[in-house]
């Protein structure tokens, strides 16, 4: 029979060996730059408390209050005589005040603040926002910072994505993680505003792209049986870049050191990715047989195992020219070419696709954009904004845990759904949480994260289950750009916290309690072989087909 051969170099070589085990820790390891760059504006664009500069020098200041240490308190006068209330992004002169007090009820002149700003420098010594002004009608352009970054994170991932299969996977994960050095370090001289959003861009483009290949080399290194839990884990070293992130905050308090200290993170990578082999299953794809066959006795020498495997032995008959179709095949035989080509409208072939497809889609998009409102978010919800986001990180840890142990117990969407419908529940309570006990919302929004991040982080192999080989890598693309759209679009919600500090939390959680009942309405693929043609997609689920599977696995529950 033709069995699907390239999957036999792990039965041989183990699923998860020491090769593979060095391989994936260092790939994973690099992994933690993207989480470090995606979530480093926190507090590169922190605003402190400020006021506006009176014009002048200053000869004596009368505090409201003595215990007060708010800039808006302080009452300074100038050398002529006048006398300035300040406030953020306006001054008001005093008209003929008759003695020095602080409570004057005379007549007073507004006029606005001529550019320049006293700052707080106790919590922040220096970030961008200090350095270039963005306050008052400049504010903006602060807010734009993540929005532009998580633009670059969309378009990198297209672009990467679609070269690592011309050119290789290894030679992407080197320029994307070199790229990540370089532009970090950048970011750090850029000088003026426009060239530090520029280099964040380039910045997040290579983050991304690494993020993308990342997935798909340590999928196609590591066996069938771990697959699960490799391509989960690569989002737990995401979580440790934000725990990073945190920690270098909390330390590091002038934005330029900060953002060296981050981008210096992972430079020990760079020593040597050079030096990692591409993908067996690249290689095969692309008929290279003499180098598989060196890379496969350089891993069973590794593994200290005897090499029996002959490359050529593993090519197909008609060679496939993807390589992804190899590595996406679970099913016992490959199917014949197919000469139609297939577009996203073969996502929504029927009432019962569709839905499916918007559902899939839904998901994608809560999980991201969810996971990022949690995380950018966090930093608002009172108390210290660097303990929140240490913790933000710290949450999704377990959550990967118990979301790889429970989908492979309970099932794909007995976890999935109940993921989110937690997600939203916590965020509903959120709100009629009493404001002044901060410690329940910053532990009720954690849940929240917790619960976000298990769906977020299942849903890749959910869709791979749910659609068939022909359109599997475009259903799992097409997800990934709604999640790419949840991730722009997080940045804003985030901003409405001015609106009101719960809002953009409130927002999620109806988003989340509702996607999660549609999820009920999903098959359930847990144990079922992967799926090659449209009919067998479709039928997934339905009563009359597995009605017996069904009625097994509910008497075994």
């Amino acid at each position: 029979g033709r069995k699907m051969n390239v999957e036999r170099i792990f039965d041989e070589l183990g699923h998860f060996n020491r090769y593979q085990a060095c391989l994936y820790f260092a790939v994973v390891f690099q992994a933690i730059a993207c989480g470090i760059h995606y979530l480093a504006s926190v507090f590169l664009v922190d605003t402190p408390n400020f006021v506006c500069s009176p014009p002048g020098n200053i000869t004596d200041i009368l505090y409201g209050n003595l215990t007060a240490s708010s800039l808006e308190d302080i009452l300074p006068a100038l050398q002529i005589g006048d006398w300035w209330e300040l406030s953020r992004c306006r001054c008001a002169l005093r008209t003929s005040p008759r003695d020095f007090a602080y409570d004057f009820d005379g007549n007073k002149t507004v006029k606005a603040c001529d550019g320049n700003f006293v700052f707080d420098h106790t919590e922040i010594q220096q970030s961008i926002v200090t350095e270039w002004d963005l306050v008052c009608e400049k504010e903006w352009l602060a807010k734009l910072c993540q929005p532009t970054f998580m633009l670059g994170v969309l378009i990198g991932a297209l672009v990467f994505g679609d070269i690592a299969d011309r050119v290789g996977r290894v030679r992407i994960l080197m320029i994307t993680s070199l790229g990540q050095f370089v532009f970090g370090v950048a970011v750090a001289f850029s000088g003026n505003y426009y060239f530090f959003v520029f280099l964040r861009f380039l910045l997040a483009m290579v983050s991304s792209g690494y993020l993308v290949v990342v997935f798909v080399y340590v999928t196609e290194f590591t066996g069938i049986r771990v697959r699960t839990w490799t391509s989960m884990h690569v989002h737990a070293a995401f979580a440790v870049g934000i725990m990073v992130v945190a920690l270098t905050g909390y330390l590091v308090r002038v934005w330029w050191i900060y953002q060296i200290i981050l981008s210096l993170c992972t430079s020990p990578f760079l020593l040597f990715c050079w030096k990692f082999p591409e993908t067996p299953f690249y290689l095969m794809a692309k008929g290279r047989c003499k180098d598989a066959q060196t890379l496969l006795d350089a891993i069973a020498r590794f593994n200290g195992l005897e090499c029996r495997l002959r490359a050529d032995e593993l090519l197909e008959p008609e060679k496939r020219e993807n390589g992804r179709a190899l590595l996406e095949q679970g099913a016992d035989e490959l199917p014949a070419q197919t000469d139609k080509k297939l577009s996203i409208l073969d996502l929504f072939g029927s009432w019962r696709m569709a839905g499916r497809t918007c559902t899939v889609w839904a998901i994608w998009f809560i999980g991201s954009f969810g996971y990022y409102v949690f995380s950018l978010g966090s930093v608002n919800l009172g108390g210290n904004q660097y303990i929140n986001l240490f913790l933000a990180g710290a949450v999704e840890l377990p959550s990967y845990l118990v979301g790889c142990y429970a989908m492979d117990r309970i099932g794909r969407k007995n976890t999935c759904a109940p993921a989110l419908l937690l997600a939203g529940v916590a965020c509903m309570l959120i709100i009629v949480v009493p404001s002044d006990i901060e410690a329940l919302v910053v532990v009720l929004s954690m849940t929240g994260k917790f619960a976000i991040a298990i769906a977020f982080g299942l849903i890749y192999l959910y869709t791979c289950e749910l659609y068939p080989t022909i359109i599997r890598s475009l259903a799992v693309g097409s997800g990934s750009m709604m999640c790419r759209v949840g991730s722009v679009v997080a940045p804003f919600c985030v901003y409405l916290a001015d609106v009101w500090t719960f809002l953009p939390q409130l927002i999620v959680g109806i988003l989340a309690f509702i996607i999660g009942v549609l999820t009920l309405l999903l098959p359930e693929t847990l144990g079922k072989p992967l799926t090659t043609t449209l009919g067998e997609a479709e039928a997934l689920g339905s009563k009359k087909k597995d009605g017996l599977e069904m009625n097994q696995c509910e008497s075994k529950a």
